[in-house]
């Protein structure tokens, strides 16, 4: 319920602030499990993206743990919205157990591929939880691009990709994925995103 309030809310507050604009909807699957992974530029991305795609589609982001650390009302709200802690710069393994008991559930998953928000808009090297919890799941990605700044009454453009599966060669166990491998496919995934935007627009990755 509180979700879907919030939705409501924000796509409002989207639509009569900004000149917003999705592209690719058709591109989302009916239902999860998937995953969503975009650039990250602003702390409203979650929010921003939730908005654009169906309110049916509850989309579970991971969200640093200091945000959970706040306060109650905080921390109340965002696990009611379906987000979920993760400690930043390191190889959180509860927060990877999290998101694939929810992806075995049928949930859909949010990551920002990246793991901090670029300050310049360029997109940046990426780090490899995203990866790995696509290739262990098993389940599609959903590559989203964010293609504007959030500049009131500017538009503000996010575009939806096909959804496409990363895949290990044969004989190469998921649960002993080697860093070259991972580092591998989180470029894939990050070219994926790059090629959302316009042609004279696409930011240069690593």
């Amino acid at each position: 319920m509180l979700y879907r309030f919030g939705h409501l809310l924000f796509s409002i507050y989207f639509k009569l602030f900004f000149r917003w604009q999705v592209y690719g909807r058709e591109n989302i699957p009916e239902k999860g499990p998937f995953i969503v992974c975009s650039n990250h530029i602003n702390w409203i991305d979650p929010v921003f993206i939730a908005c654009s795609f169906p309110s049916r589609i509850k989309i579970h982001f991971m969200a640093k743990e200091e945000l959970f650390q706040k306060n109650f009302l905080v921390t109340f709200v965002l696990t009611r919205l379906g987000a979920f802690p993760v400690k930043r710069d390191t190889a959180d393994i509860s927060a990877i157990k999290k998101s694939l008991q929810l992806l075995k559930e049928g949930q859909v998953l949010g990551l920002f591929p990246e793991g901090t928000r670029s300050k310049t808009g360029k997109l940046l090297k990426p780090m490899n939880g995203a990866a790995l919890i696509a290739l262990r799941s098993g389940v599609p990605i959903v590559p989203v691009a964010i293609l504007d700044p959030y500049r009131p009454w500017k538009k503000l453009r996010i575009t939806i990709g096909e959804p496409f599966r990363l895949a290990v060669q044969p004989g190469q166990e998921k649960k002993t994925l080697k860093k070259e491998i991972l580092d591998k496919m989180s470029s894939n995934i990050m070219e994926s995103i790059k090629l959302l935007f316009p042609p004279g627009d696409r930011n240069a990755v690593i």
